[in-house]
């Protein structure tokens, strides 16, 4: 990954979330922060695990008044199931069409697989790009800590 530089501007997008509903990234500009979940797959073990933890710790990030969003390139339909089975209560955006166009722009789409590699990114009220982590397997231990950092960026 060549990757985004932190301090440029975030690529701005406007996806379907699992409602059907547009979500546009500069919508938030000047009111929140954004911390943006890219997933491979609604329904993996690995994805359902991090997108619950963050399900859980979702009144800590509101207490910093961030928006979270979790981006894959399964269809609304897929994200609107995988949202209902785990009471996940947050955003869930389809990169579906054209395929992966957003996962692209933020330089983490695994064209092999046609889905993003797991990256976390935090974009401030300003709209600019402040952290980034790329982590395979965010378990356990490492989804704590992951979750952590994230939370301290936002802070």
């Amino acid at each position: 990954m060549t990757g985004l530089l932190m301090g440029d501007t975030a690529p701005d997008f406007t996806l379907r979330d699992q409602f059907g509903q547009d979500v546009t990234l500069s919508a938030f500009r000047g009111r929140k922060a954004v911390a943006i979940l890219f997933y491979p797959f609604a329904f993996s073990g690995v994805c359902t695990g991090e997108m619950a933890g963050i399900r859980d710790r979702l009144d800590e990030f509101l207490t910093f008044d961030t928006e979270v969003l979790g981006i894959s390139c399964d269809p609304v339909y897929a994200q609107r199931a995988f949202a209902d089975q785990d009471g996940l209560n947050f955003p869930l955006l389809s990169d579906f069409w054209p395929h992966g166009a957003v996962t692209a722009a933020y330089d983490v789409l695994d064209e092999e697989r046609g889905c993003p590699r797991r990256s976390s990114y935090v974009v401030d009220r300003e709209g600019v790009l402040r952290w980034a982590v790329h982590n395979a397997m965010p378990e356990g231990r490492d989804l704590d800590e992951h979750l952590r950092q994230l939370l301290a960026v936002v802070a």
